[in-house]
């Protein structure tokens, strides 16, 4: 019987990259526009190669690029480029289609949600709190709180100890195979894999579900614990799934 949906965020229910990107192109432009010597592209490349250093979620990029640049920070050209971010990734951060009205059916069916994600605490609150969802989660649970990302074991193993419901009753929904996918199989989580979100080409998910609209994740859980229902009525046990029906083969 599932009892609790775990949800990565960026990519899940938000589309993470497309917002940054989008923010990232408006700030260069912005710092262009206040002197900036580079073009467009040798901008935009500059700033990725920064986040491929630092982190997705480097607070001081364009302070680092700056700096490279001119051996200091001009708070005219810096002014231009964190306004104009804000804007931008504050006009494009927006939930995927359906995904308010599928986390409302799953309440009202009486699951427990919660986000399992890699960013920092802070800015997963951020965006939670600007897509109105801070109220929806029975807990958000971050980097922060074990410091280690997926698909290691600690963040899945968190998400068991707050909601107090073993792996078998958790369903794990993430965009990312290697990380959302393997990690929550390991522990014996079923799976579902947010095509809609993928940004790798991805071919093979591994996952045990497969969607490409959020909207689909109510037939999924309606589906598995009916059939859940009809075998405990027959008295036959579940079919195995995650590293549970790896250790039987």
């Amino acid at each position: 019987m599932i009892r609790a949906v775990l949800f990565d965020l960026d990519n899940t229910l938000t589309d993470f990259v497309k917002m940054k990107d989008g923010a990232i192109v408006a700030a260069a432009l912005a710092m262009i526009d206040m002197g900036l010597p580079l073009s467009l592209d040798e901008a935009r490349r500059r700033i990725y190669a920064i986040y491929d250093r630092e982190g997705i979620e480097y607070q001081r990029v364009f302070d680092h690029l700056l700096r490279d640049l001119y051996g200091q920070v001009p708070a005219p050209i810096l002014a231009a480029g964190i306004i104009a971010y804000r804007r931008e990734r504050d006009s494009q951060l927006v939930l995927y289609p359906h995904v308010k009205l599928t986390l409302i059916e799953l309440l009202k069916r009486g699951l427990r949600l919660a986000v399992l994600s890699d960013a920092p605490a802070l800015q997963a609150w951020q965006r939670l709190h600007h897509l109105a969802l801070q109220h929806i989660f029975d807990h958000v649970i971050t980097f922060d709180d074990t410091g280690e990302r997926k698909p290691a074991a600690a963040p899945f193993r968190k998400a068991m100890e707050l909601l107090e419901l073993p792996a078998e009753q958790m369903l794990m929904v993430g965009d990312w195979p290697e990380r959302d996918m393997r990690g929550a199989a390991a522990l014996g989580m079923r799976t579902v894999f947010a095509r809609y979100g993928d940004t790798f080409g991805t071919v093979r998910s591994g996952a045990d579900f497969e969607i490409d609209d959020l909207i689909e994740l109510l037939e999924i859980v309606e589906s598995l614990n009916r059939a859940d229902e009809e075998d405990r009525a027959a008295g036959e046990p579940r079919p195995a799934v995650g590293r549970e029906a790896k250790e039987r083969e």
